[in-house]
């Protein structure tokens, strides 16, 4: 580790000065009383007083200040601090005490990103314990039943094999979703990127939610009739299911008789932007920021009975990231929400 001495001596200096002074007059007053004064003599004295002090207050003081500062140096690197262990040891007070404010600025940054870390840990694996359970404990209990009896009904027997059935689907529903955002978030769900009609898209997507709409007479719309086709340059697959995630919340927490409208607007020469608005029971602001997070639900009881997985708006958000683009968020409670996302336009 190398030595970095300041360069500014003025601590040396004023302490050499004041030894100078005291010796040369000291030795002025000694040769006036014992022999004839001479100032020649006492101007060389004191130049080699004032020099010779000045290089042993200087390397004393650094070394000393330098032992000490090692000291420092040592005792956090047992932090790891690579980025401070690595720079050479300096004697300069000024930037020393930049660095270690700054390395206990960035330490602090440090722990309170690990501690959010850990409380979202362990938030997350409860929420996974739940998902899971919820369904595994539905398929165990219908299994136990038919295996104590139940198996020689054959009514009951098919009823609850039918309903085993629906709690594996929910839990390779929900396998499928955690492997798909681990994918999106290592980089290794390739994005199959093509030109398509996105207002046909929509369509498409209307009509596979047609049935779950009419159940509470939801209707879905567009905002206007679109004549002509709008290409966009994206995965087709994975916008789709951006469009049903969205599209399936929107129905799930819409009120009674209410709409869904899907609007596309030119956002910039090369991008456009497509909204998804309802007027169902809209989001308290405080659940805004976290509404993209894995498993978060707004209504834990009501989303729950509503089935899903608790993924599709973190799905939603990688998707739309995945292809460096940027989703959107707008509620008043009570009134409605709008979530939009933007695309890049064909060329």
């Amino acid at each position: 580790m190398s030595i970095n001495f300041k360069k500014t001596y003025k601590f040396a200096v004023k302490s050499s000065l004041y030894i100078t002074l005291f010796a040369t007059g000291l030795v002025g007053i000694l040769s006036s009383i014992f022999h004839e004064f001479s100032i020649p003599f006492c101007v060389v004295f004191a130049i080699a007083i004032a020099v010779f002090s000045f290089f042993v207050i200087q390397y004393r003081v650094e070394k000393f200040i330098y032992k000490r500062v090692k000291k420092i140096y040592d005792d956090v690197s047992i932090l790891d601090t690579s980025e401070l262990r690595n720079q050479p040891i300096t004697t300069d007070m000024a930037t020393l005490t930049k660095e270690v404010k700054k390395f206990a600025t960035d330490k602090k940054m440090e722990i309170e990103m690990l501690k959010i870390r850990e409380e979202y840990r362990r938030e997350f694996l409860g929420n996974v314990s739940h998902e899971l359970k919820t369904p595994l404990f539905t398929v165990q209990g219908y299994l136990s039943t038919l295996i104590d009896g139940a198996m020689n009904d054959k009514l009951l027997r098919k009823k609850y094999l039918d309903r085993a059935e629906k709690g594996v689907e929910r839990l390779i529903y929900i396998v499928q979703d955690l492997d798909m955002i681990s994918k999106l978030e290592t980089g290794d769900l390739h994005l199959e990127i093509s030109h398509f009609n996105i207002v046909k898209l929509i369509q498409n997507v209307f009509d596979l939610l047609e049935m779950k709409a009419a159940e509470k007479d939801i209707i879905l719309m567009f905002d206007k009739k679109y004549y002509k086709s709008i290409i966009v340059n994206a995965d087709q697959e994975k916008i789709q299911q951006v469009l049903l995630n969205l599209i399936v919340n929107s129905i799930k927490y819409g009120k009674e008789k209410g709409t869904t409208e899907v609007s596309i607007e030119d956002l910039t020469d090369g991008k456009l932007i497509v909204r998804v608005t309802d007027n169902g029971e809209g989001i308290e602001k405080h659940n805004i920021s976290r509404l993209f997070e894995r498993f978060y639900r707004v209504d834990k009881s009501g989303s729950r009975a509503e089935g899903g997985s608790g993924l599709g708006l973190s799905i939603v958000k990688h998707i739309i990231e995945a292809h460096d683009q940027k989703i959107f968020v707008e509620s008043k409670f009570g009134i409605g929400s709008e979530f939009s996302f933007t695309l890049e336009k064909a060329e």
